[in-house]
């Protein structure tokens, strides 16, 4: 009986390894060509309002 049952777990193994690397290469695929999600504002160039050091130049 474990016989059957080890024979049984080694193909369920096999046939499971290439459908997780599978589902994890789509994983990045999918992440990486779906829209973006994140919600940031636009912001745009913004203007220096500092005052540049003069003895650095």
């Amino acid at each position: 009986m474990t016989n059957t049952t080890n024979k049984s777990g080694i193909w369920q193994r096999i046939i499971e390894t290439p459908q997780k690397v599978v589902r994890y290469i789509y994983g990045g695929f999918i992440r990486i060509f779906t829209p973006r999600d994140d919600n940031y504002p636009e912001t745009g160039v913004q203007p220096f309002e500092g005052e540049i050091d003069k003895e650095r130049h």
